[in-house]
């Protein structure tokens, strides 16, 4: 009657044995180390291994191991001060080429990483590090769009022959035309250009108001945090943090998490900078029609051409070095911004041409009692040189200093932002405060592990002790799903095992009291102990699929510890469900199934 089949025996210690793989890496603990990646992306070959290997034995800071992990080096140390020795040794000889990352690696043995077995990740609070929220100016954005259209209708009006002027007012643009009888010729222009924009009678017979339409604005929002979110990555990748976290929150925000990482500073300038770059003809004498004044880093404010030849988005690659003794940063365009540069030097030989730094920043100003925002926008002419030759995808600017170079370079990298982000919220965890966490995690669960544990044993004596048994492997199946998964434990996660705790023990509670009221009833042993578990599990799928939904729930709609929490308490779900109703009902089926009793020991 209690009996499994071989196979179902054979199934239970399977999952075991996995489970116990799965988690084996979390018992060597971490330590301090680098982790190595080519800025570009691609991926690193055992002959970088041996490379820095040698760099750091040079400096005799040889490393305790030193491997490849998914295309990227990591160098273990045995202290923190020998990991940040190595770490400004790296970073002086490999140059902008390589991100060099400090972070924790695992103490696992080579034949654990070659089964490709990795500990569960730890969460920012547990870890250490920053943690920054950013909004997205979405009004900057779809200003930027509309500039983008003033743009295109100029060029467009030009080409036709009609004598106008379009300029951006507030969420719209007007277009005034110097004859009535063009207008009907701008409308069909404007019409031309964009099917969907609202295209009105500006109500003096000469102009135009043009409007995006609500969902032309809605998309433009959805692009703007989306390409923000891509390029803080690439910039967060750049700075060569190791498991950033860079994710998108409700509908104008982004969170950025960067464990590890010691110079936070930094991090928000090179995240926050919208720096980017437009390249101009200078106009040597102002009469051009719509030059415009520039102040210059060198010297004294300079008229630009209003036409820009190559801007930020166009580059496709930037990189820091030094020219002539003075500190540059190497320029690679897109194949449109190319030939447009390869046209303008071909018809502007011994013509000077500037290199405009623009830059967009947000002050906080009180304003009648109340602290308001205020966008402010920078523009800098860093760099002016005289064309001597003709060239297109390749060049280099100078005027900055190396610091700059090395910062501006990496922005230019990592793409430009499509509308500013502004700071709205920042925390710092130190490495200790994280550890902190961790112990002290480490003490509730264990504490509620041991109580639990000893009040099983007492009260339900031998089934007791076989419940405290599945729930030790239950904490291990929760490890290893989290490690499998590579699913991040937050401080949240830990009160999630804490409870699932609770709730794996509560599951067998419900088993052993059916069981005691089916003996009480006068049922033999054997038909009490199976009548208990069958007519528990309704109750206890009821009770845990309940919670299960509750948990997607918090999954789905919350961010951060919310989402942490909900992680652990649906991994620890499945396995209390497993280790509770099967994981039990195998070793009472083993002890007591196949023997004659005279009482259920419970």
């Amino acid at each position: 009657m209690n009996r499994y089949p071989a196979w179902m025996y054979a199934l239970v210690i399977g999952i075991v044995a996995l489970g116990a793989l799965f988690a084996l890496p979390n018992a060597f603990g971490t330590v301090p180390a680098l982790q190595v990646a080519r800025t570009d992306g691609e991926a690193m070959d055992t002959s970088m291994v041996e490379r820095f290997r040698e760099t750091l034995v040079g400096n005799e800071l040889a490393p305790e191991a030193a491997y490849l992990d998914d295309g990227r080096v990591v160098l273990r140390f045995s202290s923190v001060d020998r990991q940040l020795r190595a770490s400004d040794a790296l970073r002086d000889s490999v140059g902008d080429d390589y991100a060099v990352a400090l972070t924790l690696a695992s103490r696992s043995p080579a034949w654990v990483r070659g089964l490709g077995l990795e500990p569960m990740s730890l969460g920012l609070d547990l870890r250490g590090g920053v943690y920054f929220l950013y909004e997205v100016d979405m009004e900057a954005a779809i200003r930027k769009r509309l500039e983008l259209y003033v743009d295109d209708f100029e060029t467009r009006l030009t080409e036709a022959g009609i004598a106008r002027r379009v300029r951006v007012e507030d969420d719209r643009i007007r277009v005034q035309v110097r004859d009535a009888e063009d207008l009907a010729e701008a409308r069909r222009i404007v019409r031309n250009a964009d099917q969907d924009l609202d295209i009105s009678d500006g109500g003096d017979g000469k102009s135009l108001v043009i409007r995006m339409t609500e969902q032309q604005v809605r998309e433009r929002q959805n692009f703007a945090i989306e390409q923000n979110t891509t390029t803080l990555r690439n910039r967060v990748n750049a700075l060569g943090v190791a498991e950033p976290l860079v994710q998108r929150q409700g509908l104008d925000r982004i969170v950025v998490q960067l464990p590890g990482i010691q110079d936070p500073a930094r991090a928000d300038a090179i995240l926050g900078a919208t720096a980017t770059l437009e390249f101009r003809l200078v106009d040597e004498d102002g009469s051009a029609l719509g030059s415009e004044l520039f102040p210059f880093r060198q010297g004294a404010d300079t008229w630009l051409r209003r036409e820009v030849i190559a801007s930020g988005d166009q580059i496709v690659d930037a990189s820091s070095g030094f020219s002539e003794g003075q500190p540059a940063v190497f320029i690679r365009l897109d194949s449109a911004g190319g030939d447009r540069m390869l046209d303008t030097t071909r018809a502007n030989l011994d013509k000077p041409m500037a290199v405009l730094f623009i830059e967009t920043t947000r002050d906080a100003v009180e304003r009648n009692g109340e602290m308001e925002y205020v966008t402010q926008r920078s523009e800098e002419i860093i760099n002016v040189a005289t064309i001597r030759g003709v060239f297109r995808n390749e060049f280099q600017i100078t005027g900055l200093t190396p610091r700059e170079a090395r910062d501006l370079a990496l922005l230019l990298r990592a793409g430009s932002l499509a509308a500013p982000i502004f700071k709205v919220e920042e925390r710092t965890i130190g490495p200790s405060l994280g550890q902190e966490n961790i112990d002290k995690g480490f003490m509730a669960v264990t504490i509620g592990f041991l109580a639990v544990v000893v009040f099983m044993a007492i009260y339900y004596r031998v089934f007791g002790v076989i419940a405290d048994l599945a729930l030790l492997v239950n904490l291990v199946l929760i490890v290893a799903l989290l490690s499998l998964f590579q699913a991040s434990l937050t401080l949240p996660g830990i009160a999630g095992i804490v409870l699932t705790v609770g709730m794996a023990v509560d599951a067998n509670v419900l088993i052993f009291e059916r069981i005691r009221e089916e003996v009480a009833n006068g049922n033999s042993p054997q038909a009490a102990i199976h009548a208990g578990y069958e007519k528990a599990f309704s109750s206890i799928a009821d009770a845990q699929i309940t919670t299960l939904i509750a948990a997607i729930v918090l999954f789905t709609f919350g961010t951060g510890p919310i989402k942490g929490f909900a992680i652990t308490l649906t991994f620890g779900i499945v396995t209390s469900m497993f280790t509770a109703i099967i994981g039990t009902r195998s070793v009472v089926n083993a002890v007591y199934g196949s023997r004659r009793i005279e009482a259920v020991p419970v």
